[in-house]
């Protein structure tokens, strides 16, 4: 057997349907695939490879996949916190996007936010934004796997003055890259049912759809929109949609916050996934989306961070704990969302969500090799019982030591390997000091 890459002295969490968990595993990587995993005997040492990753003892997982996110909104880390949605968006985000997005910011707030998402160990990330050929260049160059979106909007936007141009500049930059970079997979974004007409939904929908591609879109976040919804439309977000023709399997749905049992059901019954993000809805006192009723009606529900903007930061370990804790206190069930299912939401369940079940999201043979390593050698992992719950209730980004993104080894001793990381921080800073002097 060929083997490029030797992951041993670990303990292996596979996530896989069997959630096996190998003590003192080992992983082969030949070129980007996992190609053998199994535990280490005596008799049967690992084989050797050109490059050997000793785990010394630590966690073996796959890489953390983040359902939802605004890569350059690292720029806006701390602008307006403390803040309603409605206030926060309209009053400070949207202003300040309208000053300060070029493909040249872009660039740099993309690159520091894939630097802190591959450091603290998510491997793929999906989301959407603005001048997403500028993202998608800039996630390129950090070696990471994304599905990233153009941004649909019935406004003026950076980089689609002309909302009637907004489909077709969407559908133009899908159409350049798909098929373009293997690790690379775009996606089409329409804000929100408050902020796109009937026609600019069904018109986003039908191109994603015609591309085969993953329809995103904010739904439910705050009671003003359902409450608006119903007012203006007699129908919640979500009903809208579902008579739009929005929802079905290729659909996902970030939020869903402000949804009832109909709703629930509605998106069960047409297939869409969601993406939780716990973390910006209690900052931004938005609710607490029903999970758990969710999940037992059937509904793939994954995890994710949301932007920098509206979150501080895209640590998914950190989003893992706050969910777990978050919804046993919503509920008075201490068994609510346990560490295993969070795990999974933020892993083989969000690979899931955005159609890349069959890629990563687990550590199975054939897949490929989105790995990570956590070094146990810290007071706060020391003892470990249960890996599964010390992923969730007590690691963090931090813990993180190695990375591979389809078998490359993109963080080593928690080092970057793929770009200047200080470069990008001078830079970054340097746009701050401008947006801070321009308000």
């Amino acid at each position: 057997m060929d083997i490029d890459v030797v992951i041993h002295n670990g303990t292996l969490v596979t996530l896989d349907d069997r959630a096996r968990i190998i003590d003192n595993g080992w992983i082969g990587i030949h070129e980007d695939v996992i190609r053998a995993i199994g535990a280490t005997a005596a008799e049967s040492p690992p084989p050797t490879a050109k490059i050997a990753i000793d785990a010394k003892g630590g966690i073996v997982m796959p890489g953390l996949v983040n359902t939802h996110t605004h890569l350059p909104m690292t720029l806006f880390r701390g602008l307006a916190d403390d803040l309603p949605l409605k206030d926060w968006l309209e009053g400070h985000i949207f202003p300040a996007e309208a000053r300060f997005v070029n493909p040249e910011t872009v660039r740099w707030g993309t690159l520091l936010a894939c630097a802190e998402l591959l450091l603290s160990g998510t491997t793929c990330c999906c989301g959407g934004y603005f001048h997403e050929d500028a993202v998608a260049r800039a996630v390129a160059e950090t070696g990471m796997r994304a599905l990233l979106a153009q941004g649909v909007i019935d406004f003026p936007a950076p980089g689609v003055p002309d909302p009637e141009k907004n489909i077709d500049h969407a559908r133009n930059y899908a159409q350049r890259w798909k098929g373009c970079n293997r690790l690379i997979t775009p996606s089409i974004f329409c804000h929100s049912p408050y902020t796109c007409s009937d026609g600019t939904l069904k018109a986003a929908k039908a191109t994603a759809d015609d591309l085969g591609l993953i329809f995103q879109i904010h739904v439910a976040e705050t009671r003003f929109e359902r409450d608006q919804s119903i007012k203006e439309k007699g129908l919640s977000p979500v009903a809208r949609l579902d008579r739009l023709g929005i929802l079905d399997q290729r659909t996902l749905m970030a939020h869903c916050v402000w949804v009832d049992d109909a709703d629930i059901a509605t998106i069960n019954h047409r297939g869409c996934a969601v993406a939780h993000c716990p973390e910006s809805n209690m900052k931004l006192a938005s609710g607490i989306a029903p999970v758990t009723g969710m999940r037992s009606a059937g509904v793939t529900v994954s995890l994710g961070t949301d932007g920098c903007a509206s979150n501080n930061n895209l640590d998914m370990f950190g989003e893992m704990g706050t969910a777990a804790k978050l919804h046993k206190v919503a509920t008075f069930d201490p068994t609510a969302l346990n560490a295993t299912r969070v795990l999974k939401m933020a892993t083989i369940d969000g690979a899931r969500a955005i159609g890349l079940a069959d890629r990563t999201g687990s550590l199975e043979i054939g897949k490929q090799a989105d790995i990570i390593v956590l070094d146990p050698r810290h007071p706060h992992l020391t003892p470990m019982y249960h890996p599964e719950s010390h992923i969730v209730y007590a690691a963090g980004g931090g813990d993180v030591r190695h990375v591979l993104v389809s078998g490359r080894l993109v963080v080593k001793d928690r080092q970057l390997l793929t770009i200047d990381i200080e470069a990008v921080i001078d830079r970054v800073n340097a746009i701050a000091r401008n947006i801070r002097s321009s308000l």
